[in-house]
């Protein structure tokens, strides 16, 4: 379903029309449960899982703004939801292979997964970016977030752009020092760092 599909539905929800979440329901059942299972390796939890997600989807569903597509959000629901399940029954995530007796669009799912593991990326790098000082911090949003120039940066804050360019280049030494002791060798490994 697209984003504009979606929205239709979405709308219709929050005037009142019950059916049209089951619309929303029917469309994305099969990869909710899917990634609820893959998290529980458990058929009865993932249902549980997946009942739950709906509800608080629906129950939230006037909070959902429209900046990620619905696939998006809702998967996110359940990612953190089945979290909180195993958390709550003192388990662990346990490796398994995807397996549902649906088909099940594995693209969207690896989209899903790398939109998931983008915005724990971004909120890493937005909690780094915390550590800066007021001045670092904004010349990195001026030149990595709103993609200004050093020139441009130079006319808006009056510092010659080659002086820009060595703190910039000094900032990401420092955002780099300050990521390696949050993240895990692993996931500096992913970040394509050795």
């Amino acid at each position: 379903m697209n984003k504009r599909h979606d929205q239709h539905y979405i709308d219709e929800t929050l005037r009142g029309d019950a059916q049209a979440f089951s619309v929303l329901i029917n469309t994305y059942k099969h990869m909710v449960f899917t990634v609820a299972l893959k998290i529980t390796n458990n058929r009865e939890n993932a249902e549980e899982v997946a009942q739950d997600t709906f509800v608080k989807a629906y129950h939230s569903l006037a909070t959902f703004k429209g900046a990620s597509k619905f696939s998006t959000w809702i998967y996110k629901i359940t990612y953190y939801g089945a979290l909180d399940y195993l958390k709550k029954n003192n388990r662990r995530i346990k490796t398994s292979t995807i397996e549902s007796d649906h088909d099940i669009n594995l693209s969207e799912l690896t989209n899903v997964l790398d939109e998931l593991e983008l915005k724990d990326r971004q909120n890493c790098i937005k909690e780094s970016l915390d550590q800066l000082g007021a001045e670092e911090s904004v010349l990195v949003t001026l030149h990595y977030f709103e993609e200004l120039s050093l020139q441009e940066i130079s006319d808006i804050i009056n510092i010659p752009a080659n002086t820009i360019k060595v703190r910039l280049y000094r900032i990401r030494k420092k955002l780099a020092g300050i990521l390696e002791k949050k993240l895990t060798p692993e996931a500096i490994k992913s970040y394509g760092r050795k």
